[in-house]
């Protein structure tokens, strides 16, 4: 391709928007151009790179038999209805009614749509384990969507969906799908990739993990012990704590004027956070009030809290609410409450510590002494505290490290939770109707394009690994209007590409800065220039991109060499 025809400029200053490296790249190397909010163009450099993102993520799926298939972006609300999810799922799911008045939806998964298509071709257990995956378009309606391709409204989305007849058959193919993403992510060059235990949110499922590449633009904060034995992601994460337990004392009423919270609280009477009991309240999705009681150094892990409640969402309650159920904003307390029919649940962080400092339900006083298991016997009692750096890890009890991640793939068992609502069933081999055990699995192909950039950069532009750059060999001819240079040049692009070598050619006649900084911003692996210096003893110069060291190489010599620089660097990534 000659640069004077690329469709796609380069920009000199960073987007306003722009807070993350990969944004600021993707829009000033002519990537992509945003159309929408959280919607975008792909530019032919953009396209190049998601092509063969999308070739490496089919010769993964392929090879543990995957079948490609297509299913609709648009869906109708039947559908979604046999799964429970169109009331379930928020503001996210894009619904809206056709000409006809018939409610519709773009689908942001697929799994409805996957039931729909294998309960019409799958009918008995001869014919399972079975994968089918298609990589199509999605629509998810976020609410903030950020940082260019990593959180966006409309993307493509790899998306496959295996079936099977037992859990011991999806365990064993969740494990190839699983060795599957490590391959797909290392061939895409990205370095430094995990792969955590995760909550499985909408998408349901007993077990679930999610690969994140390591980033400080990540959205995710992932805890992992030094020796990368434990990797939980925040929503999940779990530690070895160690809790305060002494003999019981009696419980007292103390003054505590206007000391509202956990720092006023402890530090008028005393005490470390860690000797008090914080209270919060929560509303559910069907207005039912949920008191919370936690240690008062931890904060509430509210996933945890909705997974164990089995609500899809929660609210803080307001004061108004608070005093209804018989309670004091600043000075809650359990204790007298159960009366009222509030839910109670209280963190292993306060079932396990003693005499701690708790609200007594009376304003400008607290409890000195309060335990669990003598002031309030029979609560709720679950572990819903979230991880902090520096805790003892679960496993080793080595202090746990708090890293950024960008989720660029997950994979889910979701066993029966759609085929059964859905009517997705086999026959067995006694001749018995059996919902089939179903698993999924997911990769964004923008959000790892964006991702490669952020683990993959200098301040002057991307580095691109072989196995997904644009172009392979970028050609810059320097003073392009002497003769002998562009005569070598032309002939030089044509003989690259008629050896089938993938080549960027900047024939526009630029000057050598503006040149080199847009092939900066393009980030094509291998560089040749050709200028009249180096012409004069027939040869070129030859760089790697982020590698400032420089070789003249013979002009006769030059293909053979890229060739064998192609062919080593792919190899890396097979």
């Amino acid at each position: 391709m000659r640069m004077s025809k690329l469709v796609g400029r380069r920009i000199k200053e960073d987007p306003r928007d722009a807070q993350i490296i990969s944004h600021k790249f993707i829009i000033r190397g002519g990537y992509a151009r945003p159309v929408s909010t959280g919607i975008y163009s792909l530019l032919p450099l953009g396209k190049n790179i998601a092509k063969k993102i999308e070739d490496i993520i089919r010769e993964e799926m392929n090879a543990i038999d995957g079948q490609e298939v297509l299913m609709p972006v648009v869906l109708p609300r039947e559908l979604w209805e046999e799964s429970g999810r169109y009331e379930s799922v928020g503001g996210e799911l894009l619904r809206f009614k056709d000409r006809n008045g018939k409610d519709m939806l773009l689908g942001m998964t697929h799994e409805e749509a996957v039931c729909h298509l294998i309960r019409t071709e799958i009918n008995s257990y001869k014919q399972l384990p079975v994968m089918v995956y298609q990589i199509q378009t999605k629509y998810r309606d976020e609410a903030r969507p950020r940082a260019g391709l990593i959180r966006v409204r409309e993307f493509t989305m790899k998306d496959a969906y295996s079936f099977h007849e037992s859990q011991e058959c999806l365990e064993k193919y969740y494990e190839k799908a699983h060795q599957s993403y490590e391959n797909i992510f290392r061939r895409l060059g990205m370095n430094n990739v995990v792969s955590i235990k995760s909550d499985s949110g909408m998408m349901g499922g007993a077990v679930s993990h999610e690969f994140m590449a390591i980033s400080e633009a990540g959205e995710d904060t992932i805890f992992m012990s030094p020796c990368g034995k434990y990797k939980a992601n925040r929503e999940v994460a779990t530690a070895a704590w160690k809790f305060f337990s002494e003999p019981s004392k009696e419980l007292e009423k103390v003054y505590t004027p206007d000391k509202t919270t956990i720092e006023e609280v402890a530090a008028f009477l005393g005490v470390k956070p860690e000797h008090t009991g914080k209270a919060v309240f929560y509303v559910d999705n069907n207005e039912n009030l949920i008191f919370v009681m936690i240690r008062g150094d931890f904060e509430v892990n509210e996933t945890k809290l909705r997974n164990y409640l089995k609500t899809p969402q929660l609210n803080f309650a307001n004061d108004e609410q608070i005093r209804k159920a018989g309670s004091v904003p600043g000075y809650a307390s359990p204790v007298g409450l159960g009366k009222n029919k509030i839910r109670i649940v209280v963190d292993k962080s306060v079932a396990e510590s003693s005499n701690l400092v708790a609200g007594a339900n009376e304003e400008h006083y607290h409890f000195k002494n309060f335990n669990l298991s003598r002031d309030l016997p029979g609560a709720e009692i679950i572990e819903i505290a979230t991880v902090r750096a520096g805790d003892p890890c679960p496993i080793t009890g080595a202090p746990l490290e708090e890293k950024r991640g960008i989720e660029i793939g997950n994979i889910f068992q979701l066993g029966t939770k759609y085929s059964e609502k859905m009517n997705c069933n086999y026959l067995d081999n006694n001749g018995k109707s059996k919902p089939i055990i179903m698993g999924c699995y997911g990769i964004g192909v923008g959000r790892n394009l964006a991702s490669v950039i952020e683990q993959s950069h200098d301040e002057y532009g991307p580095i691109w690994p072989m196995s997904i750059a644009p172009y392979h060999v970028h050609i810059c001819a320097l003073n392009i209007k002497e003769e002998n240079v562009k005569s070598v040049s032309e002939k030089l692009y044509a003989d690259m590409k008629a050896a089938g070598i993938e080549v960027l050619y900047d024939d526009r006649g630029e000057k050598a800065g503006f040149m080199f900084n847009d092939a900066d911003l393009i980030g094509v692996p291998l560089r040749v220039i050709i200028s009249p210096k180096t012409l004069e003893t027939n040869s070129v110069e030859f760089s790697t991109r982020g590698n400032k060291d420089k070789q003249i190489i013979s002009l006769a010599s030059i293909i053979e060499t890229i060739e064998g620089r192609i062919k080593d660097e792919l190899e890396k990534y097979k």
